[in-house]
């Protein structure tokens, strides 16, 4: 059996800057204050938080929907990886990006649910105030 969580929260940008942020390594670094190392394009593999999670892009539809692939260390090894959308939708210049993260091992959704809010949702809404 697995998890899984929607999550949703808006930010002050355009739905294309969120969408480049979240795909450039340099960005996806400085709105999470953690090293993270991204191939951009469909097939690229990411790391981020040091290699604490990792994963694969499975699709992209520009500003609107990225797929990928998700696991962490912390996944038993036996455990398939993790399937994350991201949605990013026009609010008027704001951007609504909703998560939807399936295939959590059992036991773990809210461990991941915490750390979205306080690892990506709560810093990247301060890194686009800027």
């Amino acid at each position: 059996m697995s998890e899984e969580l929607k999550l949703s929260v808006v930010l002050p940008a355009l739905p294309q800057k969120v969408y480049e942020a979240w795909l450039d390594s340099a960005a996806h670094s400085d709105f999470t204050g953690s090293p993270a190392k991204i191939d951009p394009r469909m097939g690229g593999d990411f790391l981020a938080w040091d290699g604490y999670i990792s994963g694969k892009t499975l699709a992209l539809e520009p500003f609107h929907h990225i797929r990928q692939t998700w696991r962490t260390s912390d996944f038993p090894e036996n455990a398939p990886d993790s399937i994350l959308d991201i949605l990013f939708e026009a609010v008027g210049a704001h951007t609504r990006l909703t998560l939807i993260h399936t295939e959590i091992p059992d036991g773990q959704s809210e461990q991941y649910r915490q750390g979205w809010e306080d690892y990506y949702f709560s810093p990247m809404n301060d890194y686009f105030v800027q």
